[in-house]
């Protein structure tokens, strides 16, 4: 079974998309507990098939609204989360995301280049990834409220802004 939607421009569901995501959550758990009778037409038999969510493939923007981070501003990397390393432009409202080499491997040519970046080599190893748990235990206090009418918090805090609806799934 594949799934394939696209929703973008400005009516695009944001942080809502979990509504449109509920009903495809619940088939997927009724497909992993208990499975659904099936015909093979080939065999010329049924068999109970069972299912599961095997990944998504998303933009950044899309990444954020599935996951909950909140994929804009100085906290954009949800690697480095807090630590993000960022650079705000003087003549201008961008944010410049910096430090990344630290992502290559050790010896990669990119992390002694100076000039073509910002002036210094990046000696630094790159952050653990958060693990599921880990994650789990940094939303499951949210409060969410869907719809785009409401004003939402706006905490300097937090930068996950919702619980992931895929979290109701079994692991």
């Amino acid at each position: 079974m594949l799934l394939s939607m696209m929703i973008s421009g400005p009516g695009q569901p944001g942080n809502d998309i979990d509504v449109y995501l509920s009903s495809l959550i619940e088939d997927l758990k009724k497909l992993w507990d208990e499975g659904v009778l099936v015909f093979d037409g080939f065999r010329n038999e049924t068999f109970q098939m069972r299912a599961m969510l095997f990944c998504t493939i998303n933009n950044f923007p899309a990444y954020g609204n599935l996951s909950g981070y909140i994929v804009k501003g100085h906290h954009a990397c949800l690697v480095c989360e807090e630590d993000t390393s960022y650079i705000q432009l003087k003549h201008g409202r961008k944010t410049v995301y910096t430090r990344h080499r630290h992502f290559l491997k050790p010896h990669h040519p990119y992390r002694r280049l100076k000039k073509t970046f910002n002036g210094s080599q990046e000696h630094e190893t790159a952050p653990i990834p958060l693990t599921g748990e880990q994650v789990l235990q940094r939303v499951e206090h949210l409060n969410t409220i869907f719809g785009k009418t409401q004003k939402k918090e706006k905490s300097k805090s937090c930068i996950w802004k919702k619980r992931s609806i895929f979290f109701d799934l079994s692991c």
